[in-house]
């Protein structure tokens, strides 16, 4: 984790830190780094990935609204570019909100709809969603189409848009695609092959290794499956 960041890999070492009495505070630790020119610099870059501008139907934005307390779970997901050598390719992602954890992901050479889908059955083969979930995304045409609403129905989950062109709307999926691609896919592949091999061990350290500030420092995983240990008891 080349670039995970200095309160993250703090949280990470202090254990070892006491283990053999150095006294280094988080920020002593921060100076340190900036000495040694280890301060992870932010990268910036933008590829428009959804077109919202279609005659298909478009769903409210149930994040906004009083009844999400219906569903156990919110699902949000997201489309971004990534590349190789052969060209630009997109990644779909899903992930639980409540845990960051990325359960359902597919790389492909475009952005149809078939492609896309194919990350939500990825995720609702965790069965804790079906019927008790609200699927959150921007208001793309392939979040809208007929394929993918069917998939929804067929999963009983609820479906929920973006009410407008505003990014923040869907903040959580852009801010995991963020992380993703710049903190883990760093190198270049050669080939699509590659690079979706290289995307599966990103996201399954991301999900088993990364602390997450919102999480207390604890991982997807484990507030994952904490989680779904809880729902089986109840």
């Amino acid at each position: 984790m080349p670039r995970l960041g200095a309160r993250k890999l703090y949280a990470l070492v202090k254990p070892k830190l006491v283990e053999h009495e150095i006294k280094l505070g988080r920020d002593g630790f921060f100076s340190y780094l900036r000495s040694e020119g280890l301060l992870v610099k932010p990268k910036k870059s933008y590829t428009k990935t959804t077109c919202s501008k279609h005659w298909m139907k478009k769903h409210p934005n149930l994040l906004k609204e009083d009844g999400l307390h219906d569903a156990a779970h919110v699902l949000v997901s997201d489309i971004t570019y990534v590349e190789s050598d052969q060209g630009v390719h997109y990644l779909s992602l899903v992930t639980d909100a409540n845990s960051r954890k990325i359960v359902g992901h597919h790389v492909s050479e475009d952005m149809k709809v078939d492609n896309v889908v194919k990350a939500l059955k990825m995720a609702v083969k965790d069965k804790r969603y079906i019927g008790n979930a609200v699927h959150h995304s921007d208001r793309g045409s392939q979040y809208c189409s007929a394929v993918y609403q069917s998939a929804l129905q067929e999963s009983q989950i609820q479906p929920s848009m973006t009410d407008g062109y505003d990014c923040y709307q869907n903040a959580l999926a852009e801010r995991v695609n963020g992380i993703l691609k710049h903190e883990f896919l760093l190198y270049r592949c050669k080939t699509l092959t590659e690079l979706k091999i290289l995307v599966k061990e990103s996201i399954a350290i991301y999900n088993e290794m990364r602390p997450h500030l919102s999480l207390s420092m604890a991982t997807p995983n484990q507030v994952h499956n904490k989680k779904g240990q809880l729902l089986e008891l109840a």
